[in-house]
């Protein structure tokens, strides 16, 4: 059986001669005091016969509220550390971090309660330039963010 894919976008805003990118940090009780190394890009799991880029296409939308308009540069794929292959996409555009709302999940909370708790998927989600974002983004996802400031230049 191989690695689980997830396909995601990276949205990305030019600054005069750098640029900043948007990570999310993931919501739930699980991620509440993790920081450095739990952001990540947005991104989800394909469903069935799926198309990688229109899977993360759907998956922004569904944790931001955000729709994107092309064009989109194909930044390759990275492996996790967990061995979860990651395909990526950059996108330029920009968002205020603080209009963009998050779909919710149900899981149960606190464990072996038999009560049910729902919760964002991002609890956050912030602009960053590269440096910052590869200390805080999933460190395998740090790649991403080297490979669309190679294109960038």
């Amino acid at each position: 059986m191989s690695a689980r894919l997830a396909a995601g976008i990276l949205l990305y805003r030019r600054l005069g001669a750098g640029f900043e990118v948007l990570v999310a940090h993931p919501g739930g009780p699980l991620w509440a005091k993790k920081d450095l190394g739990a952001w990540t890009i947005l991104k989800g799991e394909p469903v069935g016969e799926d198309d990688a880029l229109a899977c993360g296409r759907r998956e922004f939308e569904e944790e931001t509220g955000l729709a994107l308009a092309e064009p989109f540069q194909d930044l390759g794929e990275i492996r996790q550390k967990g061995g979860k292959r990651v395909r990526a996409w950059a996108c330029e555009g920009d968002a205020d971090p603080a209009a963009l709302a998050s779909n919710t999940f149900t899981i149960e909370w606190p464990p072996r309660s038999w009560r049910t708790a729902s919760f964002p998927e991002v609890d956050r989600f912030a602009w960053f330039p590269p440096a910052e974002a590869r200390r805080r983004i999933n460190p395998a996802q740090a790649e991403l963010i080297d490979r669309l400031q190679a294109l960038l230049g």
